[in-house]
């Protein structure tokens, strides 16, 4: 096995392991060795990224299967009538959350890899009684959806798993339509930390060793295609390494070929 598919192995083992938990009621709500607080307390991953309002309103198991690192329903501007794409949706509280902004009229796609993640998903949008939402399997390095389909794209600490994150960035920019919209939370590090610093401080399952810089994530995301790109950190994970809300656009000139 490689070394790539060896590392998405362990990320699709983590999560799986992580919905059987919720499903079976002996999870903490937390991301194994992230289940730290940052100063003044907030939690760094997990479901205190999210207002009380939020989580209230939703099935408990989505909450406590939250092992984000931010709210990026809370930055992404949703507006009624448009197609979502929440990329490692996990337990669904995103594409939930989104179905509310969105309203009948839009549509919001989950996509993960992990079976256990997206039966978890399947219930808690039954639960919520969410009718304008569809769970896929597939990973977001292809993903399975036509070119030009979403208005916007979502994603909640999970493209820094990616072991590809230059076909992620791709990807995102096909289905997205002209003039739509990225806003994802998601790891990164202080431009001067090499990948050896990053493996110092946690291991790729657990969002640390696989953060791009903010370097390395501007400049992937512009080689896709994508600007207006910004980056604005939230919250220390590691030494140097920070949650991230991160922002860009496909210009509306340009058309998928």
């Amino acid at each position: 096995m490689s070394q790539a598919n060896d590392l998405r192995e362990q990320v699709r083992a983590r999560y799986a392991s992580a919905a059987l938990a919720v499903i079976g009621n002996t999870s903490t709500g937390c991301c194994g060795d992230g289940c730290g607080c940052e100063p003044g307390g907030g939690q760094v991953f997990g479901s205190g990224r999210y207002g009380s309002d939020e989580r209230r309103e939703l099935p408990t198991d989505a909450v406590t299967a939250s092992l984000g690192c931010g709210n990026p329903v809370a930055v992404a501007d949703l507006r009624e009538g448009e197609t979502v794409l929440d990329l490692g949706s996990g337990g669904g509280i995103d594409v939930l959350l989104s179905a509310r902004r969105v309203g009948l009229s839009g549509t919001v796609y989950g996509l993960d890899m992990t079976d256990e993640m997206l039966r978890l998903a399947e219930a808690n949008a039954a639960k919520a009684g969410a009718t304008n939402v569809e769970f896929l399997k597939g990973t977001i390095e292809a993903i399975p959806l036509p070119d030009e389909t979403a208005d916007v794209v979502i994603s909640n600490c999970v493209i820094n798993l990616s072991t590809d994150k230059p076909s992620v960035f791709a990807e995102t920019f096909r289905v997205l339509k002209p003039g739509g919209r990225l806003g994802v939370s998601d790891v990164v590090a202080q431009d001067h930390l090499s990948a050896a610093d990053r493996a110092e401080r946690g291991d790729h399952a657990g969002c640390i060793a696989g953060a791009l810089s903010m370097a390395e994530y501007r400049d992937g995301l512009a080689a896709a295609g994508f600007t207006g790109i910004e980056i604005t950190l939230t919250h220390q994970v590691a030494d140097d390494m920070h949650a991230a809300i991160i922002r860009a656009v496909k210009p509306r000139d340009t058309h998928s070929t």
